[in-house]
């Protein structure tokens, strides 16, 4: 729910003696737009479909036909794909990071666009924070992760990579076997995913905040200097969320680059 809508449905300022309309979980909940075969499509549901569109949409406009000199919206697109194969895919994994340079460039782009719907008018929401949506996007870096390790070194060799530290004291053994597997298959895409979430979920909760307080405060008394000052941090905050929101996604992708190249390489 974005702070459009709380306010369009509270109407109500601090000297209407309502009470402040704070935005809490209800903000990340919506109600079916419409639904086929069953299947309800919500807001979040929408812009994600949408954010898919707009990143297949665009590279496909830009790479159908390639030329020696290219289009400007080629040019665009060598750009980015260019940034997440030297920035990322070639500083973490190497050369043999070429390959997976496309999977990356999707997810850096995929997982940017929906945290850029925050501040999208009529958007303004990121999908990315709701949590089924990072988990998903986690799950499927964890399943190459897995898929890779297995593939390079073999079923015995896999479990190595993932579990072993060679030279420990034998008493040890156990234990560091025990978190190295909490850390690598436990750990690992937990915490790919709540980063990404927490990180989106509180900027739009904060952005919503300073928005409907705005509204709230907005009187012809003194407090209007109070509203605009909410309005001034509302917009400070959407400011630095475009940072976030860019940082996010590439963290994301640098963390699933890293995983690509923990599963390539020889274990410890």
């Amino acid at each position: 729910m974005s702070a459009h809508t709380l306010l369009a449905e509270s109407g109500c300022h601090i000297n209407a003696g309502c009470g402040f309309p704070a935005p809490g979980l209800h903000s990340f909940q919506f109600k079916p737009i419409f639904s086929v075969a069953g299947f309800d499509f919500t807001k979040p549901i929408l812009l994600s479909l949408i954010c898919t569109l707009l990143v297949v949409g665009f590279f496909w406009a830009a790479f159908r036909k390639p030329q020696v000199r290219p289009s400007k919206l080629q040019l665009v697109g060598e750009i980015g794909y260019t940034f997440v194969a030297r920035s990322i895919a070639r500083e973490v994994i190497g050369k043999k990071g070429d390959k997976y340079v496309p999977f990356l460039t999707s997810i850096f782009f995929f997982v940017w666009i929906m945290n850029v719907m925050s501040i999208i008018p009529l958007a303004q929401f990121p999908a990315t924070s709701r949590f089924a949506f990072p988990v998903a996007l986690a799950a499927l870096v964890f399943i190459t992760y897995m898929y890779l390790t297995f593939k390079t070194h073999g079923f015995k060799g896999g479990v190595k990579n993932l579990v072993w530290i060679p030279g420990l004291p034998k008493f040890l053994v156990p234990l560091i076997v025990l978190l190295e597997f909490i850390q690598n298959v436990i750990t690992r895409p937990f915490t790919l995913a709540v980063r990404l979430w927490a990180n989106m979920f509180a900027g739009h909760m904060l952005i919503v905040m300073f928005s409907v307080a705005s509204w709230y405060l907005l009187t012809p008394s003194f407090l209007s200097a109070v509203a605009g000052g909410s309005f001034l941090l509302a917009a400070f905050m959407t400011a630095f969320e475009l940072l976030i929101q860019f940082l996010q996604a590439y963290i994301f992708t640098l963390l699933a680059s890293i995983y690509i190249s923990g599963a390539l390489e020889e274990g410890h």
